[in-house]
């Protein structure tokens, strides 16, 4: 078991890493443009794609255009920035676009770290607050208080002031899991700008449950298990990817660029398959670009809680340094990206992105009866993953490519559940954990950004679903079924929902690229066909998380189409995003085009999620249908396992 790290490169490409010299000539130039002073916090920053047909991996990019949303900690002035450093044309550098934004209108800018503290700080000089802990015996030194994103609810004078609200728990000592004593029954908002508490919404003390949680504690966990023996995953002649350039990897038949985005974290380019000497575009680029959480108590501590931790909270920025042996085991390659913190500053997120491959069982096999070939495969794959903590919750993201060409999206969701108090005589939204402590149920709904390109741009969606035929002439005997695919010709029709019962999924074909039968090559999209959103169509998340209504949205691309919630959620009254790109009902078929999927987790807490929740998860897959002319692992070879044969015949 090894770990190595990929070394900067001098070479800038399109789709290169973003470097710490960049993000300093960034902040260089806002500051001459009077734009970065010690009020100015950097609440995004991000590359920007090279536009569509300019540039591949492989060519010299002199133009790295840079997108900046810019707070004023001091006036709450938000500005979204385009920033170049063209470093072939000078004249071209500089500031791109500079548009000062109406927050009551476009929304907020994504909650930035400072403000986590500055909640607590605020609160704890506000005398409503220190009268509801006083009349439950509380010390405000021993309260913490979580700083939740505020949604858009029924509070007017909220629109156009940043507003943060607080949910208290009490923690004893620092070690202490403070998550096992929720202060139930308070809560209150806080304008994060003018550092003012515009409410403190007091509905009685409940019972603050006694039992720690402290999960290394052995009181909890008792006498450690002694029976694990060691277990080492060694591959001594090195792993089988290459990686230059910084980010670009080769493995096996595949390429692609590992890029990593501060909002959406890891973000796969150029997803390319080697067939019979060709390099074949499959996804142009890959990511998850947002994540929600909406919960599902109706009382009015809580009614308003849902969390866009992507848009809202910005994953990539907390994504986790990886530790060989614990998060990632076995022959590892690390990436280490580079952003910048709120004050422009880069950033290392030190072995942030984890690439390594798996043994992954059986690829094929048969034993013929006829020819006596005894034939087995062994399936591996590559993993390129990463790890971050937002709040609570702890969420691993994780993209596997197979020797089949089959591309798959886990979520892997672990960490702490919210927790509640849990009310005398149960609740319909709210699981017991342990005595007096509840958990709310809530979902975690993502959506995956798929920019297809199938053998190019010429690119269509069509929807599969079985058909059962009736007994009667033709099927006299009843054991027939077949298929049927529907063509999604514009955007309207390209908003679709999930049916396990018909099997249904969705191929993304090119009906200009033709496979040796005639048949359009494609890709097909399987869907674990979980629940989407389970909130009311009327309720505020239902507008602001529209996508998650859906399984599935199809529009034509567009450069600036990036988030399916659109560019500034946070306290967003909706509308913005999907709804917004497919309102002009474009032509889908056979056009460039990009694929949304929702999939997710709906959690009902369980005793066994406490104190800390073993990983569940969820994700979909992408596999070839009609993509190649034949089995693309005919030339894998038989497993050659160290002191052992492999049968596998001929």
């Amino acid at each position: 078991m090894s770990a190595s790290t990929i070394p900067e490169t001098a070479a800038t490409t399109a789709y290169s890493p973003v470097t710490a010299g960049e993000i300093t000539a960034v902040k260089a130039v806002l500051a001459d443009a009077g734009l970065f002073d010690e009020s100015a916090r950097v609440a995004y920053l991000g590359l920007l794609d090279p536009p569509r047909n300019t540039a591949d991996h492989a060519a010299e990019a002199a133009d790295r255009r840079f997108r900046v949303f810019l707070h004023n900690v001091a006036t709450g002035t938000a500005r979204d920035v385009v920033v170049s450093l063209d470093t072939a044309d000078t004249r071209r550098g500089g500031i791109v676009r500079n548009a000062e934004l109406d927050t009551a209108v476009a929304g907020e800018l994504p909650v930035i770290e400072e403000e986590f503290e500055l909640v607590e700080a605020v609160l704890a000089q506000d005398e409503r607050w220190l009268k509801a802990l006083a009349a439950r015996n509380l010390d405000v030194a021993k309260v913490r208080v979580a700083p939740l994103s505020a949604g858009v609810f029924e509070y007017p004078e909220e629109k156009g002031r940043r507003i943060l609200r607080g949910l208290a728990f009490v923690q004893e000592f620092p070690e202490d899991n403070a998550w096992a004593r929720p202060v139930d029954g308070l809560v209150a908002y806080v304008d994060v700008v003018n550092k003012e508490v515009t409410q403190v919404l007091d509905f009685g003390a409940m019972p603050i449950p006694s039992e720690h949680g402290n999960y290394t504690d052995p009181e909890l966990t008792g006498p450690l298990r002694t029976t694990q023996k060691p277990l080492h995953i060694t591959q001594p002649e090195g792993p089988s990817f290459s990686i230059r350039g910084g980010n670009h990897l080769e493995w096996e038949k595949w390429s692609l660029d590992v890029g990593f985005d501060v909002r959406e974290g890891v973000v796969l380019h150029n997803v390319a398959f080697d067939d019979g000497g060709r390099r074949r575009s499959i996804l142009k680029r890959a990511s998850i670009a947002e994540m929600v959480v909406p919960y599902g108590d109706p009382s009015p501590v809580r009614s308003w809680q849902n969390y866009f931790d992507t848009g809202e909270y910005l994953v990539g920025q907390y994504a986790n340094s990886l530790e060989l042996g614990c998060d990632c085991l076995g022959e590892i390659t690390y990436l280490s990206p580079v952003v910048s913190d709120s004050f422009g500053n880069p950033r290392e997120i030190r072995n942030g992105v984890c690439i390594h491959e798996e043994d992954w069982s059986i690829l094929s096999k048969h034993s013929d009866l006829w020819s006596g070939v005894n034939y087995t495969r062994r399936n591996r794959r590559l993993v390129v993953s990463f790890f971050t903590t937002i709040g609570n919750y702890d969420y691993g993201f994780y993209w596997y490519l197979y020797l089949d060409g089959t591309i798959e999206f886990e979520a892997k969701a672990t960490g702490v559940v919210f927790t509640s108090a849990f009310p005398e005589g149960g609740s319909d939204n709210i699981s017991q954990l342990a005595p007096g402590l509840g958990a709310p149920y809530h979902q975690h709904l993502f959506s995956a950004r798929l920019d297809f390109a199938v053998d190019g741009f010429s690119n269509r969606v069509e929807e599969e679903d079985v058909v059962r035929q009736a007994m009667g002439p033709g099927n006299e005997r009843g054991n027939a079924f077949s298929r049927k695919r529907t063509v999604l010709t514009k955007e309207s029709e390209g908003v679709r929902e999930g049916d396990a019962r018909n099997g249904r999924t969705w191929i993304i074909s090119n009906p200009e690229s033709r496979n040796r039968l005639g048949e359009a090559v494609g890709y097909k999209l399987h869907s674990e066909n979980q629940p989407t959103l389970l909130a009311d169509p009327g309720s505020s998340i239902a507008r602001r998380a529209a996508f998650a209504t859906k399984d599935l949205w199809v529009t034509r691309y567009a450069e600036d189409e990036l988030y399916p919630t659109g560019d500034f959620v946070n306290q967003h009254s909706g509308g913005a995003g999907l709804p917004s790109y497919i309102a002009r009902d474009r032509d889908i078929d056979g056009q460039d085009i990009v694929v949304w999927h929702t999939f997710g987790l709906t959690h009902f807490p369980r005793p066994e999620d406490w104190p800390i929740m073993p990983v569940d998860t969820v994700g979909f897959k992408l596999r070839p249908d009609g993509f190649f002319d034949r089995s693309p692992v005919l030339d894998v070879p038989a497993s050659k396992p160290a002191g052992g044969h492999c049968h596998s015949g001929r």
